[in-house]
């Protein structure tokens, strides 16, 4: 399993029966081949999807049929087709019980930047801003590290931020970790890494609980 598989089959973990999520472009897209089949989940694509299924297979897809990211998908029995002015309205009226999207950086006190490096093109900043806001939770899923080695988990971003205070969890390869208003708090660590290699692959604080902190 590679590291993105591994970060979305435990970002699956958080998914609750009866919930209706928003699933961002990236890892998040991952999630639904380890949710449960006796979860009864309702994803929700603001491109104005209800009801999202799968990725489409091969050789299957419907040139109708997309995420808000352009990958052909499925659609579950029931589901609904909408304008994106109702799909924001659900956004904005706080229907969705948890967004899972990326980062390019996430901040100690839950700030989140992942729509542009100052310098380099982005096609604007999309939907995520109202999830970031609106969502009842928001967990974070990201790869510690860029690809040259630098944090992603930092004590302040420096990035533009897409919104405030925003992120309830932070889950990579590396940890599961959640913003408390005293801090970053350590809830799990992966089973093939050590407090030390966390420590020095992040640049904020992390506040380690008393006793043994579950692997996963």
């Amino acid at each position: 399993m590679s590291d993105k598989e591994k970060i979305a089959a435990r970002a699956a973990a958080e998914i609750q029966d009866g919930q209706i999520i928003n699933l961002g472009i990236g890892i998040p897209t991952l999630i639904p081949r380890f949710i449960a089949d006796r979860q009864q989940v309702i994803v929700h694509s603001e491109n104005g999807i209800l009801g999202m299924g799968n990725p489409s297979r091969r050789g299957f897809e419907d040139r109708n049929l997309i995420d808000a990211g352009g990958t052909y998908v499925t659609l579950d029995t029931g589901g609904a087709y909408f304008d994106s002015v109702l799909s924001f309205s659900l956004v904005r009226g706080g229907r969705l019980d948890l967004a899972v999207i990326g980062a390019l950086q996430v901040s100690a006190a839950g700030d989140l930047a992942n729509w542009i490096i100052p310098g380099k093109y982005a096609p604007g900043i999309g939907g995520g801003m109202e999830l970031a806001q609106k969502a009842r939770r928001l967990i974070v899923t990201t790869i510690h590290t860029t690809r040259k080695g630098e944090p992603k988990i930092l004590e302040r971003c420096n990035l533009p931020l897409t919104a405030k205070g925003c992120v309830d969890t932070i889950i990579t390869e590396l940890a599961v970790m959640d913003v408390t208003p005293d801090g970053l708090v350590l809830r799990e660590i992966a089973a093939e890494t050590d407090l030390e290699t966390l420590f020095n692959q992040t640049d904020a604080e992390i506040i380690v609980p008393s006793g043994d902190i579950p692997r996963f």
